[in-house]
């Protein structure tokens, strides 16, 4: 994707993940006509006189303060120094461009009141790849205003960017960019530090990464199958049909299209007539992980293409209204809820290694060490097996919520936040985690393939999988556990387009 344009359609998930790679952006006529209307209802707004929160008043528990006509565009600037503080590590450009692109769509979408001219320093700094600096930890869920103020710093002048590998202050970096400075009209200011685009912009580089996990894990479950004579019954249309759930539907057809060709789908290989829980609801499990999936993307594309400021303009009823659009609780729960399905399908890995190491155990008693040429080959996955098991209880600490646990701000006036920053982060680290256990599992199913007398045949995919585990044995830099599952995680959860 070379370029990304914003009209007045909706915009996609894929569409953000094409600008945070690099793809240039522009704004349609339609989406200009958008946000001249919105603009032309705030100019109007002024004229007459009201209050408005924000714009005629201050904000905060200030909100009932009148400023006067020289104090309007003063304000603009004042919100913009004064929110931007925030602590830790420095935001990923990834994550940068990814806030830019949220809140230039949401710019676009009319509600914001904001000049062109604020639209198109957003753009700008995106296509000149002006990546503002500012902080991981700045927000309680009730619109990002500490990094947007960071980012909203470095197009008026000032803050701190990366441009060309340099860490510059802001107004040198648009000075070398060829961007003029942006001159704040009233609510300029307000609406670009407003909004989620933080959140919005990191959950959906977080969802992509939760989809392709949600497959891979179907893929580590089939090797595991594989590796103990698993029964696959559990993955019969019929079952789907019974508890027609899509994301139990959709796990249980990836793991036949998995075990496809395997001797397992032949009537009487299994080991026994049923299998324990960890395998025998896999679908369920991984089905859960789907949903949950599907439901937080679904909130991150309300969230991407809705009006979320505050105060609100109406184009359609020619005002600007007070209100709480800034506050992204459904996605914040989503990504609560998608941590706790990311922990179950962990558990079933990690308890499944349990029923390889006794796979592996009891072949090693009939048929002795597998060697290589007079020795024993590495056994990477049975060296793991007790890190897999430190490892779960992580992932079991990240499944609790986050959104429960802002305190009241600013005299009471902002009494209930939803840490939709914390939620998602939390997400992150916990896929993470789970690509960690998924990757052990596969180690472990390969060295009790490896230990059989005879490899069985196996299916078309769960044959792929041992190959790339076997690969990832050879080309790892360091052939020590950790430096094999380093490789082998880079392989199999970021193949080559």
């Amino acid at each position: 994707m070379t370029s990304v344009t914003i009209t007045d359609a909706p915009l996609s998930i894929e569409d953000v993940l094409g600008v945070v790679n690099g793809a240039q952006v522009d704004l349609a006529p339609a989406a200009r006509a958008r946000i001249a209307a919105s603009r032309a209802v705030v100019d109007r707004a002024l004229a007459s006189g009201e209050a408005i929160y924000g714009l005629t008043t201050a904000v905060g528990h200030e909100r009932n303060v009148r400023l006067t006509d020289d104090e309007l565009r003063r304000q603009q600037q004042m919100l913009v120094m004064t929110h931007s503080g925030g602590l830790g590590a420095a935001l990923p450009t990834r994550l940068v461009r990814a806030a830019l692109i949220v809140r230039l769509n949401g710019i676009a979408r009319g509600g914001s009141g904001a000049s062109q001219a604020a639209a198109d320093v957003l753009a700008a700094m995106l296509n000149a790849r002006v990546h503002p600096v500012v902080a991981e930890i700045a927000s309680v869920g009730a619109g990002d205003l500490g990094q947007m103020a960071g980012m909203a710093q470095v197009a008026i002048g000032m803050g701190y960017a990366e441009y060309g590998g340099e860490t510059l202050p802001g107004g040198e970096a648009l000075h070398r960019a060829g961007i003029t400075p942006l001159i704040l009209e009233p609510k300029d200011g307000l609406a670009l530090i407003s909004a989620n685009g933080v959140s919005i912009g990191h959950a959906a580089l977080v969802i992509e990464r939760a989809a392709r996990i949600a497959e891979a894990a179907d893929v580590s479950a089939a090797l595991s199958l594989e590796a103990t004579n698993g029964n696959t019954s559990i993955c019969l249309p019929a079952v789907g049909r019974a508890k027609p759930f899509p994301g139990q539907i959709g796990a249980a057809e990836q793991l036949r299209k998995t075990l496809a060709g395997s001797r397992l789908l032949e009537r009487g290989t299994a080991r026994s007539v049923q299998d324990p829980l960890s395998f025998r609801v896999v679908p369920q499990v991984h089905g859960a992980l789907r949903e949950y999936v599907a439901f937080a993307r679904r909130s991150i594309e309300i969230e991407l293409n809705s009006a979320s400021d505050n105060p609100l303009v109406s184009v359609q009823e020619q005002r600007l209204i007070s209100n709480g659009n800034f506050h992204p609780i459904v996605l914040a729960i989503a990504f609560d809820a998608l941590r706790v399905a990311v922990a179950h399908v962990g558990q079933l890995s990690e308890r499944r290694m349990s029923h390889l190491w006794d796979a592996f155990f009891e072949l090693l008693a009939t048929a002795g060490p597998p060697l290589a040429d007079g020795a024993p080959p590495p056994l990477f996955g049975l060296q793991l097996r007790y890190p897999a098991a430190a490892l779960f209880p992580e992932l079991k600490q990240l499944a609790a919520p986050a959104t429960l646990d802002s305190p009241p701000l600013d005299m009471g006036v902002e009494d209930h936040g939803t840490s939709a920053p914390l939620s998602v982060r939390r997400t992150d680290d916990a896929l993470g985690l789970l690509e960690d256990l998924l990757v052990i599992e596969l180690l472990l199913a390969r060295d009790v393939l490896a230990t059989m007398p005879t490899r069985p045949v196996l299916g078309t995919g769960t044959s792929e999988a041992l190959q790339m585990v076997e690969a990832a044995m050879t080309v790892a830099v360091e052939r020590t556990p950790a430096g094999v599952h380093h490789t082998l995680r880079d392989e199999f959860f970021n193949p080559p387009a």
